[in-house]
Protein backbone atom coordinates (compact mmCIF):
# COMPACT_ATOMS: atom_id res chain seq x y z
CA UNK A 1 0.00 0.00 0.00
CA UNK A 2 2.75 2.50 0.89
CA UNK A 3 5.62 0.90 -1.04
CA UNK A 4 5.91 3.78 -3.50
CA UNK A 5 5.41 6.71 -1.11
CA UNK A 6 8.09 9.09 0.10
CA UNK A 7 7.71 8.54 3.83
CA UNK A 8 9.35 10.94 6.27
CA UNK A 9 10.12 11.02 9.95
CA UNK A 10 9.59 13.68 12.56
CA UNK A 11 10.38 14.48 16.15
CA UNK A 12 9.78 17.26 18.66
CA UNK A 13 12.01 19.87 20.28
CA UNK A 14 11.39 22.53 22.89
CA UNK A 15 12.97 25.42 20.94
CA UNK A 16 12.67 25.49 17.15
CA UNK A 17 15.15 28.32 16.61
CA UNK A 18 17.78 26.61 18.75
CA UNK A 19 17.17 23.39 16.81
CA UNK A 20 17.64 25.24 13.50
CA UNK A 21 20.98 26.62 14.68
CA UNK A 22 22.15 23.21 15.92
CA UNK A 23 21.09 21.14 12.92
CA UNK A 24 21.91 23.84 10.36
CA UNK A 25 25.04 25.52 11.72
CA UNK A 26 26.58 22.94 14.07
CA UNK A 27 25.80 19.79 12.06
CA UNK A 28 25.76 21.46 8.63
CA UNK A 29 22.42 20.09 7.46
CA UNK A 30 20.04 22.02 5.26
CA UNK A 31 17.65 23.33 7.91
CA UNK A 32 14.75 25.61 7.03
CA UNK A 33 11.97 26.89 9.25
CA UNK A 34 8.67 26.86 7.38
CA UNK A 35 5.18 27.99 8.32
CA UNK A 36 3.96 30.74 10.60
CA UNK A 37 2.86 31.11 14.21
CA UNK A 38 1.83 27.85 15.85
CA UNK A 39 2.27 26.03 12.53
CA UNK A 40 6.03 26.62 12.28
CA UNK A 41 8.27 23.60 11.83
CA UNK A 42 11.84 22.90 10.84
CA UNK A 43 12.54 20.89 7.71
CA UNK A 44 15.87 19.05 7.66
CA UNK A 45 17.14 17.74 4.34
CA UNK A 46 19.66 14.95 4.72
CA UNK A 47 22.44 14.14 2.24
CA UNK A 48 20.31 11.43 0.64
CA UNK A 49 17.55 13.95 -0.04
CA UNK A 50 15.36 12.48 2.70
CA UNK A 51 13.43 15.01 4.74
CA UNK A 52 12.83 15.06 8.48
CA UNK A 53 10.30 17.36 10.12
CA UNK A 54 11.09 18.88 13.51
CA UNK A 55 8.21 20.47 15.35
CA UNK A 56 8.01 22.51 18.55
CA UNK A 57 6.20 20.92 21.44
CA UNK A 58 5.50 22.88 24.59
CA UNK A 59 5.76 19.85 26.88
CA UNK A 60 8.58 18.20 24.90
CA UNK A 61 10.18 15.13 26.42
CA UNK A 62 13.51 14.12 24.81
CA UNK A 63 13.57 10.84 22.95
CA UNK A 64 15.39 8.22 25.03
CA UNK A 65 16.40 6.34 21.88
CA UNK A 66 18.46 7.31 18.85
CA UNK A 67 16.30 9.38 16.49
CA UNK A 68 18.91 9.98 13.75
CA UNK A 69 22.01 8.00 12.78
CA UNK A 70 24.72 9.66 10.69
CA UNK A 71 26.95 7.13 8.87
CA UNK A 72 30.53 8.32 8.32
CA UNK A 73 33.67 6.84 6.78
CA UNK A 74 35.93 8.05 9.62
CA UNK A 75 34.33 8.02 13.06
CA UNK A 76 37.42 9.44 14.77
CA UNK A 77 37.45 12.42 12.42
CA UNK A 78 33.70 12.91 12.86
CA UNK A 79 33.93 12.76 16.66
CA UNK A 80 36.85 15.22 16.66
CA UNK A 81 34.88 17.62 14.44
CA UNK A 82 31.74 17.34 16.58
CA UNK A 83 33.78 18.18 19.68
CA UNK A 84 35.46 21.07 17.86
CA UNK A 85 31.96 22.41 17.14
CA UNK A 86 31.01 22.22 20.82
CA UNK A 87 29.12 18.92 20.83
CA UNK A 88 29.62 16.69 23.87
CA UNK A 89 29.52 12.95 23.36
CA UNK A 90 27.29 10.92 25.66
CA UNK A 91 28.51 8.01 27.74
CA UNK A 92 26.13 5.22 28.66
CA UNK A 93 26.64 2.53 31.27
CA UNK A 94 26.81 -0.96 29.86
CA UNK A 95 28.88 0.11 26.84
CA UNK A 96 32.66 -0.17 26.60
CA UNK A 97 33.44 3.32 25.25
CA UNK A 98 36.99 4.46 24.56
CA UNK A 99 38.53 7.81 25.59
CA UNK A 100 36.68 9.55 22.73
CA UNK A 101 33.33 8.05 23.74
CA UNK A 102 33.25 5.59 20.83
CA UNK A 103 32.04 2.01 21.13
CA UNK A 104 34.18 -0.08 18.79
CA UNK A 105 34.10 -3.60 17.41
CA UNK A 106 30.43 -4.08 16.66
CA UNK A 107 29.34 -7.62 16.00
CA UNK A 108 26.97 -9.14 13.51
CA UNK A 109 24.98 -6.63 11.49
CA UNK A 110 25.73 -3.69 13.80
CA UNK A 111 28.13 -0.83 13.08
CA UNK A 112 31.88 -1.25 13.53
CA UNK A 113 31.91 1.87 15.72
CA UNK A 114 29.28 4.21 17.15
CA UNK A 115 29.15 7.31 19.36
CA UNK A 116 26.12 9.16 20.71
CA UNK A 117 25.37 12.82 21.32
CA UNK A 118 22.26 14.91 21.91
CA UNK A 119 20.64 17.92 20.29
CA UNK A 120 19.83 20.99 22.45
CA UNK A 121 16.40 19.49 23.24
CA UNK A 122 18.02 16.30 24.61
CA UNK A 123 17.10 14.00 21.71
CA UNK A 124 19.69 11.26 21.11
CA UNK A 125 21.67 11.20 17.83
CA UNK A 126 24.51 8.94 16.72
CA UNK A 127 27.47 8.97 14.41
CA UNK A 128 28.50 5.53 13.22
CA UNK A 129 31.06 3.84 11.01
CA UNK A 130 29.81 0.71 9.31
CA UNK A 131 33.15 -0.91 8.45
Amino acid sequence: MFGQTQAFSGFSVDDLDEARRFYGETLGLQAEVVGEGDMRMLTLTLGSGARVFVYPKENHTPASFTILNFPVDDIDGAVDELERRGVTLERYSGFDQDAKGVVRGGSGDGPAAIAWFTDPAGNVLAVLQES
